[in-house]
């Protein structure tokens, strides 16, 4: 007998695992009820949401993107958040004054491009600090969960929605890297980090994306908890998000009814991604003021009817 030895760690093998699972719709799974015949991310099935035909052309297709100025600006910006909060020394800031605080978490930020952005997140972070501080809560200002990899497999029932019904049950593969989950009581709390300004129309899809979180996490197996920095068996109690360009976050309880319906529209989206591939139908969502920005714009029958080309 050969014995193959590993220094990979059971967390590392599962997270490598996911790899297995794509974005194709597996055909060759749907007589095993039991094996996961897509994997769907937030991202992947926000898109969806946004326009199927651009799903399509980015998931079925695997067309090429152009990397715009945002995505550049969404990833810096991202990573200098996770190592302020992978750097920030509670120890060395405990005795601070408020503006110690602020100085001290300038340092934690690069200078880049996007410098000027950082002071508001200082500002933000510096406050939360001192806030946690007088409230005797220190021990919830650095999360729990630091840029966490999270997976999970839900089943979809034939019936999950009415208008787009299924030929039968499936089970499907949840994966996402969730920014940040911070543990406040008896909950978590994930935040969202985001780069662009705030509109209030944008509260709608920010809540699908929390609801997505949601179900991932609390779906999760308890080794993928406990490698993030999570306990398993605590629910997710409230969920945020925040927009420093235009100084705005926003927490709320996500287990209130609304919520519920939220996470419930949530596998009813997913429903309808896997009505889509069963039908294999994408439909277009055209409208000029968002899709003349769309990668895939010259690709579209339905922006080449519209006249716009």
């Amino acid at each position: 007998m050969v014995v193959i030895m590993t220094d990979k760690t059971d967390y590392e093998i599962e997270i490598e695992a996911m790899a297995d699972y794509t974005y194709k719709f597996m055909p060759e799974n749907t007589d095993d009820p039991t094996e996961p015949i897509l994997k769907i991310s937030k991202s992947s099935l926000g898109t969806f949401d946004w326009c199927p035909k651009k799903y399509e052309f980015s998931y079925v297709k695997r067309l090429p993107q152009d990397q715009t100025e945002a995505m550049r600006k969404g990833t810096i910006m991202h990573n200098a958040r996770e190592d302020f909060f992978n750097d920030f020394d509670i120890k060395k800031a405990e005795d601070m004054t408020h503006s110690e605080v602020v100085d001290y978490c300038s340092t934690l930020f690069p200078l880049d491009d996007y410098s000027d952005d950082y002071q508001t997140i200082i500002a933000f972070e510096a406050q939360r600090f001192v806030d946690a501080r007088s409230d005797e809560k220190l021990d919830e200002f650095l999360p729990a969960c630091n840029e966490g990899k999270f997976d999970c497999e839900i089943v979809i029932r034939a019936d999950q929605n009415p208008d787009y019904p299924l030929s039968r049950d499936y089970v499907v593969h949840l994966q996402g890297i969730i920014d940040r989950i911070f543990k406040e009581g008896n909950g978590y709390i994930p935040m969202e980090f985001k780069t662009g300004p705030w509109k209030d129309y944008k509260a709608t899809s920010m809540r699908k994306e929390m609801a997505f979180y949601k179900i991932l996490i609390e779906n999760s197996s308890d080794l993928v908890l406990k490698q993030a920095g999570l306990e398993p068996n605590i629910p997710v109690s409230h969920w945020a998000w925040y927009y420093p360009i235009s100084n705005h976050f926003h927490c709320e309880d996500a287990t209130s009814r609304y919520r519920v319906n939220n996470v419930n529209g949530v596998m009813k989206n997913i429903a309808k991604l896997i009505h889509a591939y069963e039908q294999k139908i994408f439909e277009t969502k055209f409208y000029y003021k968002t899709c003349t920005h769309c990668s895939f714009f010259g690709l579209c029958d339905a922006a080449q009817d519209s006249g716009w080309l």
